[in-house]
């Protein structure tokens, strides 16, 4: 019997590697980890997703379509919200302790061969993205699985993931995000993530910038596969606001899907599931054959998705929401004001150093408007996270007024002053809103008595 010792043992030994932030832009070394591993990554097929937003969602829609249907599934996942182990998920549940110890145990002389391999050519040796990943490919090739989702880390061409070939590749909306690696444009983003688009593949899109849209279509046709764009061939044709999600009818590529109850919020999650939709019906009958309605409601009937729009404790209600970047920011706030009654807003705020913070702050201020009445900028324990009194600093440049921001560098005082703050009004209508990068509602969810995932 594994003990929980022996998982963290394995994640200090990967955190001892090129850390997630520093992924390399390379291929080579995990096709030569497939290859002593015995390829791993031909095991089963692969739905192969990416995007900028709603990849983790969308495939976890995928997954319960999957599984709902009677396939046993392996969902790979990142970054994880209290544990290592979700990020590699067997049938919906983060792969057991023990399974993750035995298989890292049994890889890990085939990744000091590749790793030896790298430092002879002066190459880094794996990264710790790289190796999660590729243990991800060996625990699913382990159970067997039935089909496995696997969700890009970073990009699309050069991404750890892409030794893997996607019976379905799936492509949620792209906007800027990670410029510094990825580019500036959309169009520039777009071409790291069609990395994905292979032969023998099927393109299922969701809406797209004009020019992202553009990049994906020439390189579906230029490894001639089918390609469905949501907006053109699908998508969400009416959705209504239910007691904790929506209700949707979604028109897919093959069949119409009504009373579809989403127990998510905003509108951002229903065309993510029109999308996760079109990549079922895809997957399992080219697009061509109808779903069973009534798997596709049980199915949706269980997602969830932590992190994303999660309430996590009511009176007062707490929020947490893993938007980090401008467009994640701007699609939740719309799901605030559709979907919670709250008469004030309190947000707690923390960001990484590479995202942009400015543009957050200011997408934050715009799309909450008067609803968000005072901020507290905090920081979470990453060693990338902005110093709460810089970003404060930020947000008085913004214009935030002096008197609504507060500064808490712990987070547990955060949330203590944010939770005071909301319950000021005297009609028990005030929430708490916790955001800006994943580290931070991680902590959160920890802190709120969340800890699974």
């Amino acid at each position: 019997m594994t003990d929980e010792f022996s998982v963290e043992s394995v994640y200090a030994e990967l955190l001892g590697r090129a850390p997630e932030n520093k992924m390399e832009p390379r291929l080579a070394p995990l096709f030569r980890a497939m290859d002593v591993l015995g390829e791993p990554n031909k095991a089963y097929p692969i739905i192969h997703i990416t995007g900028t937003n709603g990849k983790t969602s969308t495939a976890r829609m995928i997954e319960a379509g999957l599984r709902a249907h009677g396939l046993s599934t392996g969902r790979y996942t990142s970054p994880h919200l209290s544990k290592v182990t979700e990020r590699i998920s067997i049938n919906g549940e983060p792969v057991p302790d023990e399974t993750f110890v035995r298989i890292w145990d049994e890889i890990r002389p085939y990744l000091e061969i590749v790793d030896n391999e790298l430092i002879a050519d002066g190459q880094p040796r794996l990264t710790y993205f790289e190796c999660v990943t590729i243990l991800g490919f060996a625990v699913f090739a382990d159970q067997p699985v039935d089909v496995a989702v696997f969700e890009v880390g970073l990009g699309g061409i050069t991404d750890a993931t892409n030794v893997g070939d996607g019976q379905v590749s799936v492509i949620t909306p792209i906007s800027l995000d990670h410029t510094d690696l990825l580019g500036d444009t959309t169009e520039d983003i777009a071409y790291e993530k069609a990395g994905i688009i292979k032969p023998g593949g099927f393109l299922v899109s969701a809406a797209q910038p004009v020019d992202a849209a553009q990049v994906l279509l020439d390189k579906a046709r230029e490894v001639d596969v089918p390609f469905r764009f949501e907006g053109v061939e699908f998508g969400v044709e009416s959705r209504s606001v239910a007691v904790g999600g929506q209700v949707l009818t979604i028109q897919g590529l093959a069949g119409r899907y009504e009373d579809l109850l989403l127990p998510l919020h905003g509108a951002h999650q229903a065309e993510n599931a029109a999308v996760a939709v079109a990549a079922l019906e895809a997957f399992f009958g080219g697009g061509e054959k109808e779903l069973d309605a009534e798997v596709l409601r049980e199915a949706f009937g269980n997602v969830s998705s932590p992190g994303r729009l999660e309430v996590v404790r009511t009176a007062p209600t707490i929020v947490v929401d893993a938007a980090h970047n401008p467009d994640g920011i701007r699609v939740s706030a719309e799901a605030i004001h559709e979907a919670f009654a709250f008469s004030k807003l309190v947000v707690v705020v923390g960001i990484l150093q590479e995202k942009d913070a400015e543009e957050i702050l200011k997408t934050l201020k715009e799309q909450l408007g008067d609803l968000a009445e005072e901020f507290c900028f905090t920081q979470s324990n990453s060693p990338r996270a902005i110093p709460a009194a810089e970003l404060a600093e930020i947000a008085v440049d913004l214009g935030f007024g002096e008197e609504n921001v507060h500064i808490a560098e712990k987070l547990d005082d955060a949330l203590e002053w944010a939770v005071e703050r909301s319950e000021s009004n005297d009609d028990f209508a005030g929430g708490v809103l916790v955001t800006g990068s994943i580290t931070l509602v991680a902590e959160a969810r920890i802190l709120l008595g969340k800890a699974g995932a």
